[in-house]
């Protein structure tokens, strides 16, 4: 049942950031970024699930549109750090709403109690596939 609620509501936030000409993990990068600037490519592909060359592509195109940016050259070693522009913070604040809304669809059918109910659940099942035996 988790998988088919993964599968759920990576479909809605599919339908709602469409419009906005994102896909889920353009949005997610740029949350990321929101809350750690400076990341390299791959420590943003291990931050969003994604592989370091499906990263590269996300990155280019949101470069591309001007909503991230990224040196030319790296300040040390080879990783480029990115890092949201404006335009790029106003893109995920409009984003961010759509997908609050989605979330909000999600959690509907629950009440405020179980709603904290499910959230300490996951945080549990979350604790307990991160400890080693």
């Amino acid at each position: 049942m988790l998988k088919r609620a993964a599968t759920a509501l990576r479909t809605a936030m599919d339908t709602a950031l469409r419009p906005l000409d994102l896909t889920v993990p353009q949005y997610s990068c740029l949350e990321v970024l929101s809350q750690r600037p400076g990341l390299s490519n791959a420590e943003l592909a291990r931050a969003v699930f994604v592989t370091r060359q499906s990263m590269n592509l996300v990155l280019r195109g949101l470069q591309d549109r001007g909503l991230v940016t990224r040196p030319p050259t790296a300040p040390q070693g080879r990783a480029l750090p990115s890092t949201l522009t404006p335009a790029g913070r106003a893109q995920l604040h409009v984003a961010s709403i759509a997908v609050r809304v989605v979330e909000k669809r999600m959690l509907e059918p629950f009440s405020a109690a179980h709603q904290d109910r499910l959230l300490n659940d996951l945080a549990a099942c979350t604790a307990a596939l991160a400890t080693e035996e």
